[in-house]
């Protein structure tokens, strides 16, 4: 009998994310545990976005940093608007907000978070890589988001990672420009 398949056959989690009541307070926690160095891209637009099925413009600070092969994102929303994110932070919630796996296949993860049941609350695009966040119903934290990057591009993963490997703890917070 064949094994069902699941969104852990997809791929493993490489991020766990975080949307603090203290931003910059969770990067200091995070670099206080031997995670770093943090890349902050700040005023992060996507290209396209939705939340909720409805299309929203969201203005993100976002700050990735490693712990060993494990990338730590921190978010805060900077405009006003409903979305995954500032549910979150207004219900005064702390803790990890949601995981993160790497597809390469998004209309198969699609397909089969649907099949589970699991509602897409949030999806976007930016010049190539796309995501979904589906709620795999588990309650807070359990968000879980979807990447797909095209040709198999690691991007901003792949930099966190190895600016991680051999850090000496010298310049903790960097501002990224991205474009």
């Amino acid at each position: 009998m064949a094994k069902t398949p699941t969104l852990a056959d997809m791929g493993g989690i490489m991020q766990i994310a975080f949307v603090p009541q203290d931003f910059d307070g969770a990067i200091q926690h995070w670099l206080n545990k031997g995670a770093g160095p943090f890349f902050i891209l700040q005023d992060n637009q996507a290209e396209w976005t939705a939340a909720y099925g409805v299309e929203k413009d969201i203005v993100l600070d976002i700050a990735l940093g490693n712990w060993g092969e494990m990338q730590i994102e921190i978010i805060r929303q900077k405009n006003p608007g409903k979305s995954i994110y500032s549910d979150w932070f207004d219900a005064g919630k702390d803790g990890v907000h949601h995981t993160c796996i790497v597809v390469d296949d998004m209309a198969a993860a699609r397909a089969l978070a649907a099949e589970k049941g699991y509602d897409v609350v949030h999806e976007g695009r930016h010049f190539g890589p796309e995501w979904i966040y589906v709620d795999t119903k588990g309650g807070d934290g359990t968000l879980l988001e979807i990447l797909c990057m095209p040709g198999g591009n690691p991007g901003l993963a792949a930099m966190t990672r190895e600016a991680a490997r051999d850090w000496d703890g010298s310049d903790p917070i960097r501002i990224l420009t991205l474009g």
